[in-house]
């Protein structure tokens, strides 16, 4: 970053007149701002929705997804002892919204999500290896995002959140954690709904910097983890269980039908003659439920068995759930890759509690989907299924698909998203769910 003489003089004395302060730190961070574009200019838009604004005595800085507040005193200093410290600032502010990271504030544990979501952004600014934006401590920081790479895999907030969820830091580890990646403060993100620019805009935003990225060299921004933070950011969000409603039918349930149900006429019959009720609550009510479905499994090598059975173990829970499921069932859950390979009929949760434990996992080979689907269509037509309303088919979706739409509904749910996956049919719901999701 270019240093003017007036910022350097200020910055090398120990004095500061708040005025002036204000004045030569609104400077600082407009270079910073023009730095940035200059370098990245897919970011311009969200650069014109957060605008760095002076307050002082915050101590720090805190942004609210339309102003990046900054203590301008603070700023100086910082700036005098690291000449890149404000374009980082501003970049790591930026990427927070961009990624989408207050949605889920309040929704997890707070502390553990603040580091998370401080490294994912750290680790992208990294990546990017911007000669402005240079810290004293970023040999250290890489090191440390290496060797979390391992252990947590492709670094957005999410995958790095569950990496501390099952290896909580210690209090020297959270730390180093603070000082290697902490930029702002998240006092806002749990205000959203005064955002000056909404959660909404601002993944409008994220998809417009997604789309622009494939226009500008990779040589020049050469960054997997932005590519893989975009796409968690703009991923669509889908609520599991409201899906599965799909599979819910009308039938006749025996319990006593509330709205058709007269307790006036009741109660005055057990009042006037005495335990003989004027008139006796109907035992039954149409009711949706779910009765029957097919689990299909896809046991090629892509789709490991942990997730797998978490998958099965999460889609059987929610559909079992409160006035869910119908006394009797018939569930069948069908292994296959290139064929069948198997396929367990569940009555109950005895049966399912027994496939979990006892139920190995076959196949491994290539996928064709066809062959499932016309094995389900010849149990409907042997009488199995009385009224099959679906499949849930959990793949990685490389495979054939059929050509003929089946007369039931399906739902292909994949793991990940993927422009190289073949094309799905239009007759099928197709949706992503995340490793987070489904354990």
């Amino acid at each position: 970053m270019a240093v003017r003489s007036e910022e350097k003089a200020v910055c090398d004395s120990d004095l500061y007149h708040m005025d002036q302060a204000v004045s030569l730190a609104g400077k600082v961070m407009r270079l910073a701002r023009d730095n940035i574009i200059v370098n990245m200019r897919f970011l311009d838009v969200a650069l014109s929705r957060l605008k760095p604004e002076a307050k002082a005595g915050l101590g720090g800085a805190a942004a609210d997804g339309g102003r990046l507040y900054y203590d301008p005193v603070w700023l100086l200093k910082s700036y005098k002892e690291e000449e890149g410290y404000p374009v980082r600032l501003y970049l790591h502010a930026l990427f927070h919204f961009i990624f989408y990271h207050g949605t889920a504030y309040g929704e997890k544990e707070q502390d553990l999500w603040d580091l998370a979501a401080d490294a994912a952004v750290e680790n992208v600014i990294l990546e990017l290896n911007l000669h402005m934006a240079v810290l004293e401590t970023d040999a250290e920081a890489r090191n440390k995002l290496y060797y979390l790479k391992e252990d947590a895999g492709v670094l957005t907030a999410e995958r790095i959140y569950r990496y501390l969820k099952h290896n909580p830091p210690t209090d020297r580890e959270r730390a180093q954690w603070h000082r290697l990646f902490y930029r702002d403060a998240h006092r806002y993100w749990q205000e959203q709904e005064q955002f000056a620019v909404t959660q909404g805009q601002w993944k409008k935003i994220s998809e417009r910097i997604k789309a622009d990225l494939k226009s500008f060299s990779r040589d020049k921004n050469n960054s997997e983890s932005l590519e893989k933070n975009l796409a968690e950011a703009t991923r669509d969000r889908y609520n599991y269980t409201q899906i599965l409603q799909k599979f819910t039918v009308m039938g006749e349930d025996v319990q006593v039908n509330d709205d058709e149900f007269d307790y006036i006429y009741y109660t005055y019959g057990l009042t006037e003659y005495g335990n003989m009720p004027l008139v006796e609550p109907l035992e039954y009510k149409d009711i949706k439920k779910v009765k029957e479905f097919v689990i299909a499994i896809d046991t090629s090598a892509s789709c490991r068995g942990e997730i797998v059975r978490e998958f099965v173990r999460k889609t059987y829970s929610i559909l079992k759930g409160t006035e869910n499921f119908f006394r009797k069932i018939n569930v069948h859950i069908i292994q296959c890759d290139s064929d069948v390979q198997s396929d367990t009929k569940i009555t109950g949760e005895e049966d399912f509690e027994a496939f979990m434990k006892e139920g190995k996992l076959k196949g491994f080979g290539s996928t064709d989907f066809r062959p499932v689907f016309e094995y389900v269509d010849k149990l409907a037509a042997e009488g199995e299924f009385e009224n099959l309303k679906g499949i849930i088919y959990f793949t990685d979706g490389y495979g054939i698909y059929p050509s003929r739409m089946p007369s039931y509904d399906t739902i292909f749910v994949f793991l990940d998203e993927n422009e190289q996956r073949p094309e799905l049919p239009p007759w099928a719901i197709g949706i992503v769910l995340q490793e987070e999701d489904i354990i």
